[in-house]
C-alpha cells in the first residue's frame, strides 16, 4: 500500500513525522514523501526534509496524507498542489490529514460534506468549505480520517493502522513506541488549559490566525 505524504515549505514536521514513525512499523505500507521537486523542504522551524518523489513521479496513493503548518496558507490557492491532491484522492482508499492539513484538503474540495477536525485555533474555518467541524482528537467519516493538532498525528496513525491491520498490531506498535503520554502539565487542549492560558494563546497568534482566516475565506470562494 502506497502512503503519499505531502511535503511543502513551512509545514509542522511533527504533523508528518509522528504518523511517519507509526506507518514505518508496518511493512505493508510503502512511504513516499512527495513534493513539487526533489529539493530539500524546510519546515516551519528550520528542519530540512528530503522528498522521495515529485508530483509527477508519485505513485497512486492508497493512503493520501496531508500535514499542517504555517505553510498551509500558501497552499490554499496553489492550483498545482490542489490538483495533485484531487487526482490522488480520486484513486485513494483513504484521504487523511493532521492539524491544518484538513484545511488544505478542504480547499481542494475533498472534505465537503464530511465530518473532520483540525487544530483547535482553526477549527472554525472548516465550515467555510462545507465541512462539519468536530472537536475530537481523531475523526473518522467513511474514508476520511483527520487528526487534530500536531501530537494527535500519532493517535491518528494508530487509529488508521488499527482499521487496516487490527487492534492487536496497533496496540503492539504503540507499546514498542512506548507511547504512553504523561505530560508534565494538565492543559494540552482548550478544554483543560484554563481560560487565561487559552486567551493568551489566542492573543499571541491573533495576527496569523486572522491572515489564515482571510485566506480560508478566499479559498472557499474559489470552490463555489
Amino acid at each position: 500500500m502506497n502512503v503519499t505524504m505531502l511535503l511543502y515549505p513551512r509545514l509542522t514536521q511533527l504533523d508528518l513525522t509522528g504518523p511517519f514513525e507509526v506507518f514505518s512499523r508496518f511493512p505493508e505500507l510503502k512511504l513516499h514523501l512527495v513534493s513539487k521537486t526533489l529539493e530539500p523542504v524546510i519546515d516551519g522551524s528550520g528542519l530540512r526534509l528530503l522528498p522521495t518523489a515529485t508530483y509527477a513521479t508519485a505513485p497512486q496513493a492508497s493512503i493520501l496524507f496531508v500535514p499542517g503548518g504555517p505553510g498551509q496558507i500558501d497552499l490554499m490557492a496553489d492550483d498545482e498542489t490542489l490538483d495533485f491532491l484531487r487526482l490522488q484522492a480520486a484513486g485513494a482508499t483513504y484521504v487523511t490529514s493532521v492539524c491544518t492539513g484538513s484545511l488544505i484538503l478542504a480547499a481542494a474540495g475533498l472534505l465537503t460534506g464530511y465530518r473532520a477536525t483540525c487544530h483547535w485555533l482553526s477549527l472554525n474555518q472548516l465550515p467555510y468549505f462545507g465541512v462539519i467541524p468536530v472537536e475530537e482528537r481523531v475523526v473518522e467519516d467513511r474514508n476520511r480520517i483527520t487528526g487534530a493538532g500536531v501530537t494527535s498525528g500519532i493517535d491518528f496513525a494508530l487509529t488508521l493502522c488499527a482499521r487496516l491491520f487490527g487492534d492487536e498490531r496497533a496496540k503492539r506498535t504503540q507499546l514498542f513506541m512506548e507511547y504512553d503520554p504523561q505530560p508534565p502539565f494538565v492543559g494540552g487542549s482548550p478544554k483543560s488549559a484554563g481560560t487565561e492560558i487559552v486567551e493568551a494563546a489566542r492573543e499571541l497568534t491573533r495576527p496569523f490566525q486572522e491572515k489564515r482566516e482571510l485566506v480560508a475565506l478566499a479559498a472557499a470562494e474559489r470552490l463555489k
